[in-house]
């Protein structure tokens, strides 16, 4: 992995973050009764968690207010466990609560790596 590889990954994680904001900007209301956001919101979560997977232990290590343990396994339960039902108000609260933080590390290390 080098560092152009996170910067990659990097990009893509804040373009999946701007979507989801993009699509849930109408509020939990809406994402609560509609499939389309719903389904919207999900797919760039499951893509934005894998992106997170392939970045570098050594930029990992840079942030450990990230929890980047639970984020790997929300990616599992939303790639693996559809089926079994997926907790929308728990994916709302990850979208309203966590996605900020980890937008704000990401940003930090585009900064930086500019």
């Amino acid at each position: 992995m080098t560092a152009h590889d996170d910067q990659i990954y990097l990009k893509h994680i804040l373009e999946c973050v701007a979507l989801i904001r993009a699509y849930t900007r109408n509020g939990k209301g809406e994402f609560m009764e509609s499939a389309l956001v719903q389904d919207a919101v999900l797919r760039r979560l499951q893509t934005m968690a894998e992106s997170t997977q392939r970045l570098s232990d050594d930029l990992k290590a840079q942030a450990p207010e990230v929890d980047w343990r639970s984020l790997s396994g929300f990616r599992n339960v939303l790639v693996h466990d559809y089926l079994g039902g997926i907790d929308l108000g728990r994916v709302w609260d990850a979208v309203e609560f966590y996605l900020p933080g980890l937008e704000a590390a990401v940003q930090k290390w585009m900064e930086v790596g500019e």
